[in-house]
C-alpha cells in the first residue's frame, strides 16, 4: 500500500487493495490496523486481554455458512475449529476469543469495558484485496444469553467435532476512522475519535444496528439458484431423488419448513388425487408459548429441473386458493419466472417463494446436506407437527 495514499478512514463498502507481489506480504489489514497478515482470526494482545479484533471471511464456505442479514443488520460467524479436535484449541485461538468475548458480554454485571472493537472484512477472492462490512458487536438486542454463541456439532472423515457459531450485530456506522484505531492501539478506545454509535453500545448496552431495507422486490434466476458448485450439487442431488416422486417431494417441502422456521406447525400433506390446488395446508404459530394464534397457510410444492421456471400457470393455482387471512408459500427446486415473481410483488399476494438457492441455504444452516439424509427420505404420515 502506498504510503503517501493511505486512508484515513474504512468506509463501510470500500475496497481495500493489497499488493501484488503474490505473497503475505500483499495484505493490506496488517499496514492498516497493525494485525498478523493472515487468518480469519486476527487480533491484538491476548484472548483474556484484547484491544482489537479483525475478523475475514469469504463468505463462501458450504459447511461453514457466514452470513449477513442486512435487513436485521444481523451477522452469523463461525469459528475456526474446523476439523476435529478441541473446541478452544485452535492454531490462532479463534474460538477461544469468541468465547471470551461472549463470556464479558453476558457476565454479571457485563464487562463490557473488555470487549474491544471488531472489524469485518470480506475477501474479494481478487489478490489480497479486502471489502470493509463495518463494526461489529456480540450478541443482539433480541437474543437471549442462551443462543447468540452455541457450540454446534460438525463431522468429518476424521470423526465428530464442535465448532462456534456466533451472532452479532452490524453498527450503524459507515466509517471507522484510522485515528480511532490508532487510540484502540494504544488502550484509549473511548477516545474522542471512537463512534457514538460504539461509545453507546460500550457504555449502556444498546445495539444501534445498520438495517438496510430491501429496494430489490423480485429476484432474478441467477439470484434463485445456486451460485458454487457445491451448492448447485445438492441441489441437483435433491432434485434427482424426487424428479419421479412429486408427491414425496411435497411432504420433503412440508418438512422444509419447521427446519426454516420452527413456527410453522401442524403442515397436513393433501393426498394426491384431493389436493384441491393446495400440496400441504398447515399453520403459522404467532406470539408466545402461553399466549398465540395461528394464521393458516398453504404450500405448493414443484419439484422441477433447476433450469425450468415455475410460471404464472402454477402462481395462479396457489393464489386462487388463498383465503382471507391466509399466506401461501411455494418451494422449488428451481425458480419464478420474473412475471410471476412481479405479479406477487406488484399485487401485493401473501407468497413467500423458497427457491433453489433457498432450499440449499436451509438445509446448510441445519447441516443437512446429504441426500439420504432423513431430511431427503419421503414420509409416509400425511401430518409433520414439530
Amino acid at each position: 500500500m502506498d504510503a503517501s495514499n493511505s486512508p484515513t478512514e474504512l468506509i463501510v463498502d470500500k475496497i481495500y487493495e493489497g499488493g501484488r507481489a503474490g505473497h503475505a506480504g500483499d495484505d493490506p489489514l496488517s499496514k492498516l490496523l497493525g494485525v498478523s497478515n493472515s487468518g480469519g482470526f486476527r487480533y491484538l494482545g491476548r484472548p483474556d486481554d484484547l484491544r482489537l479484533v479483525v475478523i475475514t471471511s469469504n463468505f463462501n464456505e458450504p459447511d461453514w455458512p457466514d452470513e449477513i442479514d442486512l435487513e436485521a443488520g444481523l451477522l452469523t460467524y463461525f469459528g475456526d475449529r474446523r476439523e476435529p479436535g478441541a473446541l478452544h484449541e485452535t492454531h490462532r485461538l479463534g474460538n477461544e476469543v469468541l468465547r471470551q468475548i461472549f463470556h464479558n458480554l453476558h457476565s454479571q454485571p457485563p464487562a463490557r469495558n473488555r470487549i474491544p472493537p471488531i472489524l469485518l472484512f470480506r475477501n474479494t477472492g481478487n489478490y489480497r484485496d479486502v471489502v470493509f462490512l463495518g463494526l461489529v458487536v456480540p450478541g443482539a438486542a433480541h437474543l437471549p444469553a442462551t443462543s447468540d454463541l452455541v457450540a454446534v456439532w460438525k463431522s468429518s472423515r476424521r470423526g465428530r467435532f464442535q465448532n462456534y457459531k456466533a451472532q452479532s450485530t452490524l453498527l450503524r456506522v459507515s466509517s471507522v476512522p484510522l485515528a480511532w484505531i490508532a487510540d484502540v492501539r494504544s488502550g484509549n478506545p473511548l477516545s474522542p475519535s471512537c463512534p457514538p454509535e460504539w461509545r453507546t453500545w460500550r457504555e449502556t448496552g444498546r445495539y444501534i444496528p445498520l438495517k438496510c431495507e430491501p429496494t430489490i422486490h423480485t429476484r432474478s434466476k441467477a439470484e434463485q439458484l445456486p451460485k458454487s458448485g457445491g451448492d448447485t450439487a445438492i441441489l441437483r442431488a435433491l432434485f434427482q431423488r424426487y424428479q419421479n416422486d412429486s408427491h414425496g417431494f411435497e411432504h420433503f417441502a412440508a418438512k422444509l419448513l419447521p427446519l426454516m422456521d420452527p413456527n410453522f406447525v401442524a403442515l397436513d400433506v393433501t393426498r394426491p388425487s384431493r389436493d384441491g390446488g393446495r400440496d400441504a395446508v398447515g399453520h403459522y404459530r404467532l406470539g408466545l408459548d402461553t399466549s398465540h394464534i395461528l394464521i393458516d397457510c398453504a404450500l405448493e410444492a414443484k419439484c422441477y429441473n433447476p433450469g425450468k421456471s415455475v410460471g404464472v400457470k402454477e402462481l395462479s393455482r396457489l393464489i386462487s386458493r388463498l383465503r382471507h387471512r391466509q399466506f401461501g408459500v411455494i418451494v422449488t427446486t428451481s425458480f419464478v419466472h420474473d412475471q410471476a415473481y412481479k405479479e406477487i410483488k406488484d399485487d401485493e399476494h401473501p407468497i413467500i417463494v423458497i427457491a433453489g438457492a433457498d432450499i440449499v441455504q436451509i438445509l446448510k444452516a441445519k447441516g443437512q446436506t446429504d441426500p439420504l439424509s432423513p431430511v431427503f427420505a419421503t414420509e409416509t404420515r400425511s401430518t409433520f407437527a414439530p
